[in-house]
């Protein structure tokens, strides 16, 4: 089945105070889950060239997903189409995927809570390089929801999490294409300095 996904994120400089405010509204909890991902590609780039995603994620469950650019794109929010489904094995899927000519591209990892708000899923996600609040809901309940949370509206982030780390890559040279815990113990840099600049201010990401 495919559908629009229609999300935002915010940067959180507190995730535990965010937390709060969550269960504060009577929120119910979903689960947590750590999260391993791997980026798929083709011989030339071609999802990358798209602006497509191939992705096997291993966590409570095992899903794979494809993600492409949306019919239309608006300022407000991050939209794209998804097609997902859930496999039954892990190892058996990434052997499927390397005969059918898709090979490995990217390792990413995240911890991540849910929690549902009415029709709203928000997901408290640490990343490697730092907390993130993501709102998924129907349009405009998400921007409804993000004030019930005390979020600046205008300090939203359009950008997915690979978007992000390319560009954290390229600015503080780092060696490493695998988005892991692992790899960013070495770092030392102050992130929310640079995570502040892919904010939307004023509905449009800065061309970074």
């Amino acid at each position: 089945m495919s559908a629009l996904e229609i999300e935002v994120k915010f940067f959180l400089p507190d995730i535990h105070m965010m937390r709060r405010r969550v269960k504060a509204l009577d929120s119910i909890f979903l689960g947590a889950v750590d999260e391993t991902n791997i980026r798929y590609e083709t011989r030339d780039l071609a999802f990358y060239r798209e602006r497509s995603l191939l992705r096997l994620r291993n966590a409570d469950r095992v899903t794979l997903t494809y993600k492409a650019e949306p019919p239309e794109k608006k300022n407000d929010y991050k939209i794209h189409r998804e097609y997902e489904v859930t496999v039954d094995d892990f190892e058996m899927m990434k052997n499927i995927l390397l005969s059918v000519g898709f090979h490995p591209e990217q390792v990413y990892e995240k911890k991540r809570e849910s929690y549902q708000l009415g029709d709203a899923i928000l997901c408290l996600d640490t990343m490697p390089y730092g907390n993130f609040l993501e709102i998924e809901a129907p349009g405009r309940e998400i921007r409804q929801t993000a004030e019930r949370l005390g979020l600046d509206w205008n300090r939203r982030i359009l950008m997915n999490y690979l978007e992000m780390f390319e560009w954290i890559k390229s600015e503080l040279g780092l060696p490493f294409s695998d988005v892991t815990f692992a790899n960013f113990q070495s770092v030392e840099n102050d992130m929310a300095g640079l995570i502040t600049r892919f904010e939307a201010n004023d509905g449009i990401p800065p061309d970074l």
